[in-house]
């Protein structure tokens, strides 16, 4: 599967690298298909005005925010580019992190991401410079109408793109409070302990993300054979949709990388001068 799921590019520094995000995750999910008991028909879901009662057209369907009373404020496409143009075509890198130093209760999602035509050179350093420097980079971006946190990795010749939650969007241990009602006073003996630690040691190897299998899914499919060997075929044809790939030119990095430096520079030293400023 090669669609693109967002293009764009990636800010670091004075460099833009152009890329697009596609899928990095391989759906094993069996889709299944809502038939009528009584003639085994295809049962399809209509969108209704609930007003006349009358099915309405894709096209003629608008994005509204409900306020109170069924006030709506109506928003069209160009209202969601105007909000910040910048941020739906750039993923801004903001700082560079240890991965280690990253709560993995705000992993959502990973992507690849792949560079557009003429992007190569600059793709492959950022891709390099964060093997070398043993890195993430964290930035934010606009995708679907809503901005995404997200984690830069590099792996193998990938740059991978892991969508983080933000920090509001998960509950602290302090906030869930889904233990107040349970009694953990409940004491364990030494012995229990110490027969759980044999367990333990006994069970453990290393980490092989291969041994683990979807067997619910093997036993669907097995299921799914046989009662197709009954004479029940299905066949589901779906269309690749085109690509498009934009194309840019970054062929000397060495002065953008230098203006980056420099930047980055005058911008520590202005605010040492600051903060000198503030002590006294």
């Amino acid at each position: 599967m090669r669609s693109t799921i967002w293009t764009g590019s990636i800010s670091f520094g004075l460099l833009n690298i152009g890329v697009c995000l596609r899928s990095a995750q391989e759906d094993k999910s069996i889709e299944f298909t809502m038939l009528d008991e009584k003639d085994l028909s295809p049962i399809h879901f209509k969108r209704i005005n609930s007003r006349t009662g009358k099915e309405v057209p894709y096209n003629r369907i608008v994005k509204g925010f409900k306020r109170k009373n069924n006030d709506y404020v109506v928003m069209d496409e160009a209202d969601f580019r105007s909000a910040n143009p910048k941020a739906t075509q750039t993923l801004d890198i903001e700082d560079f992190v240890k991965i280690d130093e990253v709560d993995p209760m705000l992993y959502e999602k990973p992507y690849y991401l792949v560079p557009q035509k003429s992007n190569e050179k600059s793709y492959a350093l950022l891709r390099d410079v964060l093997k070398k420097t043993g890195t993430v980079a964290i930035g934010k971006f606009v995708m679907h109408s809503k901005q995404h946190l997200a984690m830069l990795m590099a792996r193998d010749e990938y740059l991978v793109l892991e969508e983080l939650r933000f920090s509001h969007e998960v509950k602290e241990t302090q906030e869930a409070h889904y233990m107040d009602e349970i009694n953990l006073r409940k004491k364990y003996s030494s012995k229990e302990m110490a027969m759980a630690v044999s367990l333990v040691k006994g069970m453990t190897s290393e980490w092989n993300p291969d041994k683990y299998q979807d067997t619910y899914y093997d036993d669907l499919m097995r299921i799914i054979r046989k009662k197709a060997k009954a004479g029940e075929n299905y066949r589901v044809e779906k269309e690749e949709p085109q690509e498009k790939i934009a194309s840019s030119n970054v062929v000397d990095l060495l002065p953008l990388l230098r203006k980056s430096l420099q930047s980055r520079g005058v911008d520590k030293r202005k605010s040492s001068h600051s903060h000198r400023g503030e002590l006294h």
